[in-house]
């Protein structure tokens, strides 16, 4: 169809006529482009921090502690305290085949931490180099603890960036470095720069890591420990291996088999799968009721072309005189249709790419995240937004259309 600029000049004095008419129909397409749009890429944005939140942390972890029990049992009195100790982890190696690392974990909260005049108070927390494989250390300096630093329980220690900024408010390379914690100095051989949301028995940005072995030693406690920390092979059954478990300290502690107080389990595959459905429904939701409010749109835009369609009868039914199709009819209402619902989605869209801009930068920037979030949309999903405008265009137009297409020279001639 050629351009036409007369017609296009009629088509904006109608459009002129009917301002407020066509003003609020355009913002309710910009509006409903905006709300999905930021919906969906604040979304993405959430998901990234909670992400970020759970950096490093495995998603087929098994956290098993110990605590009162609440029966009796095996000749022993309810609320009695247990331990686990280093027998227990070589058990569950053996008789729980669906495990991959065991490992143990023994926190002390409140610990006074210095080095020179400054000073912090933290957590000191002895593991082993195997833990590494249920969260993985992200190393500003230094390394992590490793099997000789254990066997031979070296003095040395891994700090949290929140105990290094504290310590070392200078900044600068820390390893090699001696700090007090308690009555003890450690050597510092590297900083965990990771700041997880998820934790067991305290953030790492707050703590202070050496070898299980030379802790336990300290505090002398024989061997025993508060935590067992595993991750399971792949495509083991989680629920099975609890129960395992479960059955496993159970006979060793003589803790009665019914007794779920005793013996505490955190999954982190359940945690993980809670999350991502929280987001499946989260997202299910925005596109929802972004959908719902683009149809609105889409309804306000038929309504303006059918009025556009009514105010230009007599033009419509000159054009069909002289010749013109209804194939031609269609095309231009439906190419009217279309143009206005673009115009106003375009808006929207521009509008939200630049609040997400601005919203990634400032949430990127805060103290707590220190790394780049994105609250952007994808690209293909501004194509697709950009095919359902039109979509939506070409519906919005033809039922104006149509309208169009069954108007008689006789009747516009007559009603002119």
């Amino acid at each position: 169809m050629r351009f036409d600029i007369d017609r296009y000049k009629e088509i904006v004095d109608t459009l002129a006529r009917n301002r407020s008419r066509t003003l609020l129909t355009g913002f309710g397409i910009f509006w409903g482009i905006f709300m999905l749009l930021i919906m969906l890429g604040g979304g993405d944005g959430l998901k990234s921090i909670l992400n970020q939140n759970f950096g490093g942390f495995t998603s087929n972890a098994v956290i098993v502690g110990c605590n009162k029990t609440s029966k009796p049992y095996g000749g022993f009195k309810r609320d009695r305290t247990w331990y686990l100790d280093r027998t227990d982890i070589e058990a569950i190696k053996t008789l729980v085949p669906e495990t991959d690392v065991v490992t143990m974990m023994d926190s002390d909260w409140g610990q006074g931490m210095s080095y020179k005049e400054n000073t912090y108070s933290g957590i000191l927390k002895g593991l082993s180099y195997e833990y590494t494989s249920v969260e993985t250390p992200k190393m500003l300096y230094g390394r992590w603890i490793n099997e000789v630093d254990c066997e031979q329980e070296r003095k040395v220690c891994v700090i949290g960036k929140r105990v290094y900024s504290n310590l070392f408010p200078e900044g600068g390379d820390p390893t090699g470095e001696y700090i007090k914690v308690k009555d003890s100095y450690f050597q510092v051989i590297g900083v965990d720069d990771r700041s997880s949301g998820i934790n067991i028995n305290g953030s790492p940005n707050q703590s202070v890591v050496i070898p299980y072995q030379l802790m336990n030693r300290l505090n002398n406690r024989g061997g025993k420990f508060d935590i067992i920390c595993m991750t399971l092979k792949e495509g083991a059954d989680s629920d099975l291996a609890q129960e395992k478990v479960k059955s496993v300290l159970s006979k060793r502690h003589s803790i009665a088999p019914d007794d779920n107080n005793a013996i505490m389990m955190l999954d982190t595959k359940k945690i993980f799968k809670i999350v991502d459905n929280l987001f499946k429904g989260v997202n299910i939701l925005v596109i929802l009721v972004g959908l719902g409010t683009l149809l609105a749109g889409a309804i306000g835009v038929s309504n303006i072309m059918m009025v556009t369609v009514k105010e230009r009868t007599t033009e419509i039914g000159i054009r069909r005189a002289i010749g013109a199709t209804p194939k031609m009819i269609l095309s231009q209402i439906i190419t009217e249709s279309i143009g206005l619902t673009i115009l106003a989605g375009m808006f929207g869209i521009l509008f939200s790419v630049l609040i997400l801009w601005g919203a990634g930068n400032i949430v990127s920037n805060l103290p707590d995240i220190g790394e780049t979030v994105s609250f952007q949309i994808g690209f293909w999903t501004g194509i697709a937004v950009l095919m359902l405008l039109v979509v939506l265009g070409v519906l919005a137009g033809l039922a104006p259309a149509l309208r169009a297409m069954e108007i008689k020279p006789v009747d516009a001639m007559r009603e002119e």
